[in-house]
């Protein structure tokens, strides 16, 4: 897939007023400081289109961006650390929540991890509740070019074996860096490849 157009459109505190989900749509989420918003300027090739910041916590709010006119990238807010206030984290997680499992033309969500870091609680306790409510998710690795190759696979191994403890089925996994554009193709592929079917949701 080639990226020719990608744009903010809006944000949103309210699953519902969120754009018509009469097109595909792809979230993702991870841990605070975790790299995504500097991955989603590496997958749409636009250096400033989600802000980054080594502040923890930025993301506040359902944000959309419209890709090719044909599908939406949706940035949503960390989980996990953030110095914020309890009652701001509920109200977080509450917006997370009712966006993930309410919004009908959301296929998949992508959920990242630091490939530096051993399978956290916060992240396993995340997958956990998606696969409880259904929910699609890949697995996206995060700062590769931190790591050497062979550590990188060292990472990958142990966590797919922290999940099987979990999970009859693994999640697909992508392995990628936001400085070196490793693991754009896959990821951007696999989205073409769930355009292709992608069927209208019928909202009443």
């Amino acid at each position: 897939m080639k990226i020719q157009e990608a744009k903010y459109l809006m944000s949103n505190s309210d699953y519902e007023k969120c754009p018509k989900p009469d097109l595909p749509e792809y979230a993702f989420i991870g841990r605070s400081n975790v790299g995504k918003s500097s991955l989603i300027n590496m997958l749409t090739g636009k250096k400033a289109l989600a802000k980054t910041s080594q502040q923890p916590g930025k993301t506040q709010l359902i944000n959309h961006y419209f890709i090719n006119g044909l599908w939406y990238l949706v940035d949503l807010p960390g989980y996990g650390y953030a110095k914020v206030s309890k009652t701001e984290r509920e109200k977080w997680e509450k917006m997370i929540g009712d966006y993930l499992h309410n919004r009908p033309n959301l296929v998949c969500t992508f959920v990242l991890i630091d490939i530096r870091h051993d399978a956290l609680a916060a992240d396993l306790e995340f997958m956990e509740e998606l696969g409880q409510g259904g929910i699609p998710f890949h697995i996206i690795f995060t700062k590769a070019d931190k790591l050497k190759a062979y550590q990188q696979e060292e990472q990958v191994r142990k966590y797919k074996e922290k999940l099987t403890e979990i999970w009859e089925e693994i999640p697909s996994m992508f392995v990628t860096s936001a400085e070196k554009g490793e693991g754009r193709d896959g990821i951007l592929d696999t989205i073409e490849s769930y355009n292709q079917t992608f069927e209208k949701p019928s909202v009443e």
